[in-house]
């Protein structure tokens, strides 16, 4: 791997130019006004794929384009990189300290929207081919780029995609490399076996056929906004526990060796709760906080509204309240199931006064993947090659849910070999990624790829 790893680091100040020109497309799939930049986004990727020796074409779909990028190898087996162009909205643009869409080189990061989620993390991984071709002019096995576009809007493009494909160009798949995730910690490469799954609704409580004034009505008609406080203090108590009756019936218990795992790792909650500016950590009792992460289910309000919350005060009883939730789930729950109990229990706990409408806005299932898979194994040295350092096993208290469609449809291996941190604020303002993660994460790639047996 000298050549490769010489060759990416002849090359790095290049490689980071072309990743700043890569972020400067507002590629914000959710929004209609950025439909062009996707588009644009898209077509410039599949410029440079082609630029670096593959055979790149967009994939049209229902919604944002697939960039699907191909390299022959010595044998007709392939092994598929996933990844999305496709960002975040820049909201609330006032926090950014650099402007989100003309990226920043300062104090070893790059910042930027979609600096590490997902565009710095797949782009290590077009250099880490170029890289091989250019030192070693053929792989061991054919490599697929699908970089799809509607990941942060939650599109069925690539999910289309891969069904009707499973059998023709997905047919000799033997992996799928995946790094949308993060590193343990700035020095500890990791590989995320596992992902919870997730199920969200929507709980609307209406009242009044309009606003209606606190001091005329005040004690004689229910509230809504406080019908839906007392639903969502029926779901889930201050112990962290979720009320909901039979949640927790198909959880699987950890593992043995997931537990001495997450006592090995020495997770430190006062240093999260000084990243975050709380007083402490905090949720399900009786599970330290890596567990309450990774292999416990949540219940939370993502958000909640209704009447007046402008300036100043309106005393009034609004005419509704709504409340957006999500539910992480763990091993063996199935998001269909989750959804029915939950929607049973909160129209059984609702009070008479207020009519309900609860709407289903869709699941993910979970994934667990065997840690002592010859791919998985194969990506713990690469990490290693990569960075210098042995990688441990982390879970992902997050979704990706496509990664749960190549699963169910093309039983492979996948490995999740995330290269970004914790700390780089993926969805948030000031979005950025580490200049050395990125070189690693190329690194870790080439050796990956290299040596696919």
């Amino acid at each position: 791997m000298d050549a490769a790893f010489q060759y990416i680091e002849g090359n790095k100040e290049r490689f980071l130019q072309e990743l700043q020109e890569f972020l400067r497309f507002a590629s914000v799939s959710a929004q209609d006004r950025h439909k062009q930049d996707v588009i644009d986004c898209a077509a410039w990727l599949k410029d440079h794929m082609e630029d670096i020796g593959l055979e790149a074409s967009l994939v049209e779909t229902s919604g944002h384009p697939i960039v699907q990028g191909r390299c022959a190898g010595q044998s007709s087996r392939k092994l598929v990189i996933y990844g999305h162009y496709d960002v975040q909205p820049e909201d609330p643009l006032d926090e950014w300290k650099t402007p989100p869409f003309d990226p920043v080189i300062k104090d070893g990061f790059l910042y930027g929207r979609g600096a590490t989620d997902d565009k710095g993390q797949l782009f290590a991984h077009v250099k880490a081919i170029e890289s091989l071709l250019k030192t070693q002019g053929q792989l061991p096995c054919e490599i697929l780029f699908l970089i799809e576009g509607e990941e942060e809007c939650g599109g069925s493009g690539l999910e289309d995609f891969i069904k009707q494909q499973k059998d023709k160009l997905l047919k000799d798949v033997i992996g799928v490399i995946v790094s949308d995730c993060d590193m343990y910690d700035e020095q500890t490469p990791a590989i995320t076996y596992s992902l919870r799954g997730c199920a969200a609704l929507e709980v609307t409580v209406n009242g009044p056929s309009c606003d209606v004034h606190s001091g005329g009505f005040g004690g004689v008609i229910g509230n809504p906004a406080t019908a839906l406080a007392n639903i969502i203090a029926a779901c889930i108590g201050t112990d962290g526990k979720i009320k909901i009756p039979g949640f927790y019936d198909d959880v699987r218990d950890m593992q043995k060796w997931e537990q001495d795992n997450i006592s090995q790792l020495n997770y430190d909650d006062d240093n999260l709760a000084r990243q975050l500016a709380i007083p402490k950590v905090t949720g399900e009792s009786g599970f330290p906080s890596l567990a309450r992460m990774w292999h416990r289910p949540t219940f939370d309000v993502n958000g909640i509204y209704g009447g007046y919350c402008g300036q100043g005060g309106k005393t009034i009883i609004p005419a509704k309240a709504t409340a957006k939730i999500s539910m992480r789930l763990v091993p063996n729950q199935q998001p269909e199931k989750i959804f029915k109990q939950t929607e049973e229990y909160i129209r059984s706990v609702c009070p008479d006064y207020v009519s309900l409408e609860i709407a289903n806005r869709g699941g993910t299932k979970p994934v667990t993947f065997e840690t002592d898979d010859a791919l998985i194994q194969a990506g713990v040295e690469a990490l290693q090659a990569g960075f210098g350092s042995k990688s441990v096993y982390i879970g992902g208290g997050g979704s990706i849910p496509v990664v749960s469609t190549f699963w169910e449809e093309l039983q492979c291996p996948i490995v999740l070999m995330g290269v970004g941190l914790e700390t780089d604020g993926a969805h948030s303002p000031n979005e950025c990624f580490k200049i050395d993660n990125f070189i690693n994460g190329a690194k870790a790639g080439a050796h990956l790829m290299a040596n696919i047996k």
